[in-house]
């Protein structure tokens, strides 16, 4: 199978903790997400939330771990190329799903994304990344920035709430001998950081490692509705790593539930493998 990225796309992403790609997804993958939403809005999960508290007014929704509930996002996690993209940028002899989710930011919603990393939120360590992929054009302020080379820290941070007032959950603490960290304030000290965003047209994409802080750098209020689509995957060294209680209940009770222990490498139905090198 030949490569789909160039060795500077590869070596950007390994440096910076997000790479930006052209054009790497067929209209038609947007199209088929556009409509896994629209049906995931009409007949939603039971982890369907709006991160914005007043209400009446234009909102922040989400859902998260949807694929094998919405035909459409199904298709696309086992069928698009996200998985061999995912394999080359983290130099991965297997990929395998970690979770699904989408944002949907309505037009002239003030609600809008915490500086956090995801790898906070996940019962699990290894080498993982993130798809974030607009479904419709979009400038640099009507979406995320990470900052750069943020992923080499070594640092971890607790979870940020993504509803209005992004409370922080937890306190710093050490489990397993790992540290976590209050998150920096990023938008207080701007002139500290170098940040990383871009334009998008249909069919482009960010992706980036799961330790990479991002988040909404823009005060701006959109003027059309703003849809996302992300999905986390891991490198064949992903284990499963039961963290600190802030973690997703739900996503935790279902690991339990399945019979996902500490040290299991990801398999399964929910974290099923969705490409391996021959």
């Amino acid at each position: 199978m030949n490569n789909i990225l160039d060795e500077t796309e590869i070596n950007n992403f390994k440096k910076d903790g997000a790479v930006f790609l052209k054009g790497k997804f067929d209209v038609s993958w947007i199209k088929k997400l556009q409509i896994g939403i629209e049906k995931d809005i009409k007949n939603p999960s039971p982890r369907f939330k709006s991160h914005t508290i007043e209400k009446n007014v234009p909102a922040y929704l989400e859902d998260y771990w949807t694929w094998h509930l919405v035909p459409e996002f199904k298709d696309f996690v086992f069928n698009s190329p996200y998985a061999k993209i995912a394999s080359e940028l983290m130099s991965a002899k297997k990929i395998n799903l970690v979770m699904d989710n989408w944002f949907l930011r309505e037009s002239g919603s003030k609600s809008k994304t915490p500086f956090h990393h995801d790898v906070s939120y996940f019962d699990m360590e290894g080498t993982m990344c993130v798809l974030w992929l607009p479904l419709q054009p979009s400038k640099k302020d009507e979406g995320v920035a990470w900052v750069k080379g943020s992923h080499l820290w070594n640092k971890l941070f607790l979870r940020v709430l993504f509803k209005d007032g992004h409370k922080v959950e937890g306190k710093e603490c050490i489990i397993d001998g790992k540290k976590y960290e209050l998150p920096p304030d990023i938008l207080g000290n701007k002139e500290k950081y170098e940040f990383l965003n871009w334009d998008c047209e249909l069919g482009d994409c960010v992706i980036f490692d799961m330790r990479t802080l991002h988040g909404a750098l823009s005060t701006n209020i959109p003027d059309k509705t703003l849809s996302r689509y992300t999905l986390r995957v891991a490198k064949e060294d992903a284990k499963i790593s039961y963290i600190g209680d802030w973690t997703s209940y739900n996503y935790r009770k279902a690991m339990l539930d399945a019979g996902y222990k500490n040290g299991d490498s990801l398999g399964g139905k929910m974290f099923p493998t969705l490409f391996e090198a021959i």
